[in-house]
This record gives structure tokens, sequence and C-alpha cells, in this order.
């Protein structure tokens, strides 16, 4: 991958890392509550269902940056499955839940994998 491609890749995985602090760790915070538009009551009713969203978000993270430091072919390989993976949940929370995550989450993806397909 070019270093371009590979910096787009990492940058997701930061971003999905800090999705996960924010559903698993600070959910019931007011930075958490403003970010996903959530009361008080809600975050603090949902909040092992938000953890074990927070950790799909780990694991989406872990797998880019598997496929950032990875040799090709695997690195391009699982890069590729796994901006995937985050351009369809993207558009699922879009669908159901707010379109901002198709630009906080889709776009990027989809411009991530844009690099990563024209640097192989």
């Amino acid at each position: 991958m070019s270093i371009l491609a590979t910096l787009a890749v990492l940058a997701l995985a930061a971003l999905h890392v800090y999705i996960l602090v924010l559903e698993m760790f600070l959910w019931t915070t007011p930075r958490a509550r403003a970010a996903f538009g959530t009361t008080a009551e809600f975050a603090e009713s949902t909040k092992a269902l938000a953890a074990n969203q927070g950790l799909y978000n780990g694991f989406l993270a872990a797998g880019l940056l598997w496929g950032a430091v990875a040799s090709d072919p695997v690195g391009f390989q699982v890069a590729v499955f796994f901006l995937a993976c985050v351009a369809v949940a993207g558009v699922y929370g879009a669908a159901t839940a707010s379109r901002k995550i198709l630009f906080v989450q889709t776009v990027p993806a989809l411009i991530a994998l844009a690099l990563v397909l024209l640097a192989h």
C-alpha cells in the first residue's frame, strides 16, 4: 500500500478506537451523549448495549490496523475487507440511527478503500 493509503486506513482505525472509548467507557458522560444525541436517562439504560457496540468498533479498528501493517497480499486483502465492513456498517447505521454516520464512517471508509485499491 502507498503511504497515503496506509495513513487513511490508520486514521479510520483511530476513529474506531475513539468510538470504542466513547461507547464502552464514556457512554453516560456529557461528551458521549452530545456525540450520539442521547439523554442521560437513555444513556444509562443502554450502557451495556453501547459497550457491546464499542467492542465491535474495536474489532473493526483491530482489523484496520492489521491491514495497515501486514505485508501484501494479506495487508491489502485485510484492509479491503475491513474497509468494506466499515462502509457497510456506516450505511446501516445511517439508515437506522443517524444520517451523520454516513459522513463520519462511510465516506471516510470509501475514500480509504479507493486509496487502497488505487495503490494496489
